[in-house]
């Protein structure tokens, strides 16, 4: 191809792209989509305004509608294109409950799970990766612009901490941890805030999220570019108040993706060894320095040596796995309070946690070894696709020498960030964490990783 049909071709892509995401935006399931996203990634605040049960009829009428809508749409299913370990684990949850200690508590956390799922799939196949972007900009600017307006008016006008509306939990009488709270009033003490969301590190990771998508837009001009570089700055600003030490440490991993991802499509496919041989030292480094400096390493991201309590969580958790370690103790997703190992668990502060702090660990405990393979080769495979995704150059019936579209990276730094997040929270297993698991297994299967 000549440089003068190539110099043509590029503008003509951008425009594509541009007038692509702007129908995206506007169509009636892209607002689905975005009110879908921000209740998965921000049902905290659902569940701090209205409750747990009116979070359970919001989400479970979100549920049927794209659940009706997906088969409406009558999507062609075929086995070669389908996600088998995403089928496999699933298909463990659901048969985990004929030997789950809870039974009951099971059959809940299934059927939240595969709600969650039909939230992932309706994302998955019903839209292109420019139109999961769209979605996914609006949904985390509503949440990061609500959080910086809910924490002013706090710091202006209540001057005051201020608990949730509808608490999960009783509150103590005496002094309150500071778990309890849905805003501690620190917007004018340099944080660390937390949002509509209620914790610090949520808001974080929701401002990484959207640290992503927003120079996503901002590269590939699908928003105006004004607007992507104020939003970017606000959610950089906001990470910066959320003090969060874990979100930071998934941050650097990000960027180091990225890194070998920037690097991996500039050299092409016949000089990426060198690329891959780096990667594995600098992976294997980073196992023998985490290893060998791991009582330092909390301190130099301003954390506790037993990380906020999430050692004692973790000693608790392992031990408790080791009782079942095959098939575990039955899938459950959020920890049930009510029933026995979960009631008492993890309690610190007069706080009772629901997770333990490890998407992995949390697996290995639900659903023992078993369940924990088909996890990390669900993890792994995602993650092999959305590489491939990201750094071989797309073919299109316009040009066989397409240009790179920085949207193409999209699944591939999400996906980076969930699982750097995942080795101190269980996120990626329930809500927003799962759903967009779900959402870049099916669509990096099925062909779906394409900018339409």
């Amino acid at each position: 191809m000549s440089n003068s049909a190539e110099a043509t071709s590029r503008p003509t892509a951008l425009n594509d792209r541009i007038r692509a995401a702007r129908a995206a935006t506007g169509s009636g399931e892209a607002v689905l989509a975005s009110v879908v996203l921000f209740t998965l990634f921000a049902g905290d605040f659902w569940r701090d305004l209205i409750s747990w049960p009116g979070y359970f009829i919001l989400a479970g009428v979100l549920a049927m509608v794209t659940g009706v809508l997906l088969v409406r749409s009558r999507p062609t299913f075929r086995w070669r294109t389908t996600p088998k370990t995403l089928v496999l684990f699933l298909a463990l949850a659901l048969v985990s409950i004929a030997w789950s200690a809870y039974s009951g508590a099971s059959a809940l956390g299934v059927l939240a799970q595969l709600a969650t799922t039909v939230g992932g799939l309706f994302l998955g196949l019903r839209l292109g990766l420019t139109a999961l972007l769209s979605a996914l900009g609006n949904a985390f600017r509503w949440i990061l612009g609500l959080s910086l307006l809910f924490e002013l008016i706090v710091a202006v006008v209540v001057r005051q901490p201020v608990l949730p509306l509808t608490p999960a939990q009783p509150v103590p009488s005496g002094k309150l941890p500071s778990a309890f709270f849905w805003s501690r009033d620190l917007l004018f003490h340099g944080g660390p805030i937390q949002g509509i969301v209620g914790n610090s590190n949520l808001l974080a990771m929701i401002a990484l999220l959207s640290i992503i998508v927003f120079a996503i837009q901002l590269a590939d001009r699908t928003v105006r570019r004004g607007s992507s570089a104020s939003w970017l700055v606000v959610a950089v600003l906001t990470l910066a108040l959320t003090r969060s030490a874990t979100v930071i440490a998934a941050a650097i991993a990000v960027a180091v993706v990225f890194g070998f991802a920037a690097w991996t499509r500039r050299v092409g496919p016949a000089r990426r060894t060198p690329v891959y041989l780096t990667a594995l030292a600098v992976v294997v480094a980073a196992v023998v320095l985490v290893s060998v400096f791991a009582s330092r390493i909390p301190a130099l991201f301003g954390k506790s040596e037993d990380l906020t309590g999430r050692l004692d969580i973790w000693h608790a958790v392992i031990g408790l796995a080791q009782q079942r370690p095959v098939f575990g103790w039955g899938w459950v997703s959020y920890w049930a309070p009510w029933v026995k190992p979960f009631d008492g668990l993890a309690t610190r502060n007069g706080v009772e946690y629901l997770q333990a702090h490890n998407a992995w660990l949390d697996v290995w405990l639900q659903l023992g070894i078993v369940g924990l393979v088909v996890f990390i080769l669900l993890v792994l495979t995602t993650f092999g696709r959305s590489w491939f995704v990201a750094v071989d150059r797309p073919r299109t019936k316009l040009v066989d020498d397409a240009p790179y579209t920085a949207t193409a990276l999209l699944p591939l730094l999400l996906l980076a960030a969930l699982i750097a997040q995942s080795f101190a929270e269980s996120r990626m297993l329930i809500e927003g964490g799962w759903a967009l698991l779900v959402t870049l297994a099916v669509a990096t299967k099925r062909g779906g990783a394409g900018v339409s």
